[in-house]
């Protein structure tokens, strides 16, 4: 869902109230947890954390104009929305997230390419979460985004 908004505290203000406090939870997750070089921005309509463009100048392949996107997230209709283009990127860190993901929550894992869905609130493993954003540099990120997507 799109929520009026030009910043990141803007984007949480204008959500309803019941998913207020778990994305604040998401967002206190990856400030705490993102390895250094990532930053917030409001990205797509939603909170993202990007590879500045200080960092990677070429920007994003499909509008070099936008940073390199690499973590969002989002409250949709129906659910919340984890958005990790990591686990996208890398077969080895979807397999790990995958593996894991039942020792810590027992919802059906609701997954697509880099998006994971969470239908009830109270199933997010927010502990799984942050040891998923801990498992890739900016740097590493940078290495497999030129691999994989830029031509």
């Amino acid at each position: 869902m799109k929520y009026e908004s030009n910043s990141v505290d803007e984007y949480l203000k204008a959500i309803p109230e019941d998913r207020r406090e778990v994305l604040t939870l998401i967002r206190k997750l990856l400030f705490d947890n993102i390895p250094s070089g990532f930053e917030e921005v409001l990205g797509y309509g939603m909170p993202a954390y990007v590879v500045p463009h200080s960092i990677y100048p070429s920007g994003y392949h499909c509008d070099s104009k936008l940073p390199l996107p690499f973590i969002n997230f989002a409250s949709q209709k129906n659910f919340v929305a984890f958005y990790h283009m990591g686990i996208y990127a890398k077969p080895e860190l979807l397999e790990w997230f995958v593996g894991e993901y039942p020792k810590h929550c027992s919802a059906k894992l609701d997954m697509g390419k880099s998006c994971i869905r969470f239908k009830k609130v109270e199933n997010i493993p927010f502990g799984l979460l942050a040891d998923l954003v801990t498992k890739m540099t900016v740097d590493e990120w940078i290495t497999i985004y030129e691999e994989k997507f830029k031509s």
